[in-house]
């Protein structure tokens, strides 16, 4: 049995001591070309993009496609739901595609997501949203994880008592993302908020939100008393960022953003990977997103951003896309020089 504790850096050439840091599930995002990447510069945990359970027990293609990595590991599939059957069945069939962890979403705050009263909805509702819990964590014999809101509004944060009720039923690690649902991804996140939480249980916590670096990783830290950080938005245009701040709070040292020719061949690398992933036109679609990401992260002129932004994301050849990203690059480092 694979055993999630305060650190998953196992094998990811930081310290064994140091704190878990990992890749947040984000649907749209998160998909199996962006996990392989994020893993392989050193996220030493990467989840997968949020998994419909009862899609997934019904075969959906696209939805088995996202439930793909077992070469990943540990191999972390994140579930949603709203009825206990589904959502040990889904879990049931994630430990039989070689998953080593089960995270339940109770933490999305997407309108279509919570209108079908799953994700942070489940938090207005901790009857049920411990039934879902317990349906999962007896359904499989692999630790299963928690992914949560402060509460769905301000006057309900109710995140400490849900923690309860998680590690009550054999969940082994919580992750708090520090906003209401009602929040949304407004204002700043509140790391602070978090320590409720971790002083609620005695399982590791990962502080999830806002954090984009390694001075706000150590921050968010220090300010929730949490075990690990949870990395999202942080890593839009820059896979490499979970393993940045493993690093740095592995050694106290920051290797920084790579050099722009090694974020050219991760750029090319990532997107050539996303078309032969979801083929040619769905795969175009798909890495549009990851295509202005990386230009914003290579540091340009906004104008100059924007203008190649257009080029390459109106562009539906997949061989001029990757040519064309290229030479971005290669004006980007004429500029710099």
């Amino acid at each position: 049995m694979v055993s999630v504790s305060p650190n998953a850096n196992a094998g990811t050439g930081t310290s064994s001591s140091s704190p878990t840091v990992a890749l947040a599930p984000m649907s749209g995002v998160t998909d199996l070309p962006f996990r392989r990447l994020a893993h392989r510069l050193g996220a030493p945990l990467v989840v997968s993009e949020m998994i419909a359970s009862e899609e997934l027990v019904k075969n959906r293609a696209d939805v088995v496609r996202r439930a793909e990595g077992r070469e990943l590991k540990p191999f972390v599939i994140q579930l949603a739901g709203r009825e206990p059957h589904w959502m040990a069945e889904g879990a049931r069939i994630a430990a039989a595609k070689g998953a080593d962890i089960i995270d339940i979403n109770m933490g999305c705050p997407a309108r279509e997501v919570t209108g079908k009263l799953s994700g942070s909805a489940l938090m207005r509702d901790l009857d049920h949203a411990q039934s879902l819990i317990a349906a999962v964590v007896s359904a499989v014999s692999i630790p299963v994880t928690l992914k949560m809101r402060l509460g769905w509004d301000n006057t309900q944060r109710n995140a400490p008592e849900l923690a309860r009720r998680a590690q009550a039923e054999g969940v082994t690690m919580l992750t708090v993302h520090g906003r209401t649902r009602c929040q949304f991804f407004t204002g700043h996140a509140d790391w602070a908020a978090v320590r409720p939480v971790v002083e609620a249980t005695t399982l590791p916590v990962l502080v999830n939100g806002d954090i984009l670096n390694p001075e706000d990783a150590a921050r968010a830290l220090k300010a929730s008393g949490a075990t690990g950080v949870m990395i999202g938005r942080g890593a839009y245009g820059a896979p490499w960022m979970p393993g940045r701040v493993a690093q740095f709070l592995a050694t106290g040292n920051d290797p920084g953003d790579p050099p722009q020719e090694t974020q050219r061949a991760i750029a090319l690398e990532h997107i050539e990977a996303m078309f032969g992933h979801y083929g040619g036109t769905l795969g175009i679609k798909n890495a549009r997103k990851h295509i202005g990401w990386y230009l914003i992260s290579s540091g340009v002129d906004e104008a100059v951003m924007k203008a190649w932004r257009k080029r390459l994301c109106t562009e539906w050849d997949t061989k001029n896309i990757l040519s064309g990203l290229n030479d971005f690059y290669t004006s980007a480092e004429r500029i710099a020089a």
